[in-house]
């Protein structure tokens, strides 16, 4: 394709942010953005613009906020700006038929996974969450299920053995956004065609809620050091220590298999690399925690303003 394409951008969290940016230094057109709502945000609770709102803003782009997509206003709308391609990244908002209809061409989606591998609100943490050696981006054209629309492309990295959600989740925004500047124009062109995913494989990522933070002592070292990291930065993995919350910000699982004796989630001992705790299997130092009303701290310095030793965490 030649001419220069107008196209709309649907985004909402940071995530979105270096997608927005690709197609801002294309050559093409961003004739609106369409973005979640301005919600409250931070301790005070005082009403924000999202990432991509900001990004958006910057550059003097128009930029819609409906509570739904439903609106027959809005859709009439959308379909005034009569765009060639809607670009999708962690908008938020299902698109209903009525709107995945107006773009003259499709409307594709940046998904942060290897689909059919982890369709769904939360592929990033469950990759970390399962274990997965390796996750990508997924450019797909968009349908009415639940990321089943055929694949234009996929981009493999791998994931590191201490990565957080919060860092992998930064690595694949900028995947994200240099595949899509890579691919755009053959996809407008009509030079690259999407291939319908395949049947096996298929795993869903449901949404997080605070509770999937919750520590589970009975797992393994192994299992709960991939909880922490993948709820970090949200909901925070967490446990109870005398009654309190304790947040766990990192760990580090060790080869050693503690006593089968002891109860999953007694402290054994403490060391100046944190706190270690007897798991279902395993030992695991709680490298970086944080109480109420404190900053994050190291474990071994929470173990300076209270006997931890043989304490049992969970209660």
């Amino acid at each position: 394709m030649n001419s220069r394409a107008r196209i709309i951008f649907a985004g909402s969290p940071e995530f979105a942010v270096p997608s927005l940016e690709a197609l801002l230094r294309s050559r093409h057109e961003v004739v609106a953005v369409l973005t979640q709502p301005d919600r409250p945000a931070g301790r005070g609770r005082q009403i924000h613009a999202g990432p991509v709102k900001q990004a958006a803003l910057a550059a003097g782009v128009s930029v819609l906020q409906p509570g739904t997509l439903r609106d027959p206003l809005i859709q009439k709308f959308l379909r005034e700006l009569r765009p060639d391609l809607m670009v999708v990244v962690a908008y938020g908002q299902l698109l209903p038929p009525e709107v995945l209809r107006i773009p003259r061409i499709a409307c594709l989606n940046v998904h942060a996974s290897l689909l059919p591998r982890w369709r769904g609100a939360s592929p990033i943490q469950a990759a970390v969450l399962q274990g997965d050696a390796e996750t990508g981006v997924s450019l797909m054209q968009m349908e009415a299920g639940l990321d089943t629309g055929p694949v234009y492309c996929t981009q493999h990295t791998a994931i590191g053995p201490t990565e957080t959600a919060e860092l992998l989740q930064v690595r694949l925004a900028e995947i994200g956004g240099e595949l899509l500047a890579a691919k755009l124009d053959a996809i407008l062109a009509g030079e690259l065609q999407p291939v319908p995913q395949p049947t096996a494989g298929v795993t869903y990522a449901g949404r997080i809620n605070k509770a999937d933070g919750i520590i589970d002592w009975s797992q393994s070292a192994l299992a709960i050091d991939r909880s922490i990291r993948a709820f970090n930065p949200w909901p925070v993995a967490q446990t109870l220590l005398d009654g309190e919350l304790l947040r766990c910000w990192s760990a580090i699982p060790l080869d050693a298999a503690g006593q089968a004796s002891t109860p999953p989630g007694t402290v054994i001992r403490i060391e100046q690399r944190g706190i270690v705790v007897q798991t279902g299997d395993g030992l695991l130092i709680l490298a970086e925690v944080q109480v109420p009303g404190k900053k994050r701290m190291p474990g071994f310095e929470l173990a300076r303003s209270r006997v931890l030793d043989q304490a049992v965490l969970g209660r």
